[in-house]
């Protein structure tokens, strides 16, 4: 079992700039892919980013490619998401996902077994 706690969103303005954390319980973090999702109101959740056990192999939603950059610190248990040029459409909240199965993860919400709670983004034009 893997507990995820997301951290790090707010209110910030277009343009700005946010730091996503995600701390996971457990000694087998460094065997996980791990995901970032988002959930904007009245939309279905999206994939934003995903990254491999090791970090070697990351993956972006061509909607944050270039803008946001995920990473992770294995000795930390702690995944990261990075958003720079923040828009309006950013807006979001916020979701990390953990799995145990694949080595680079997954755009598909489905490929994960663990989620956190969530951490509110909101970008103001």
């Amino acid at each position: 079992q893997v507990q995820l706690v997301e951290s790090g969103g707010g209110l910030v303005q277009a343009g700005g700039s946010l730091r996503l954390s995600c701390a996971a319980s457990g000694r087998t973090f460094s065997s996980y892919a791990m995901g970032w999702f988002r959930q904007a109101p009245g939309k279905e959740r999206e994939f934003v980013a995903s990254i491999s056990w090791s970090g070697g192999s990351t993956y972006y939603a061509d909607s944050v490619k270039g803008r946001f950059t995920i990473s992770r610190d294995n000795a930390q248990n702690t995944v990261y998401l990075q958003m720079n040029s923040l828009k309006p459409e950013d807006t979001a909240v916020y979701y990390c996902a953990a799995d145990r199965h694949r080595y680079s993860g997954s755009y598909q919400q489905g490929a994960y077994d663990y989620w956190g709670q969530g951490t509110q983004v909101t970008v103001s034009s």
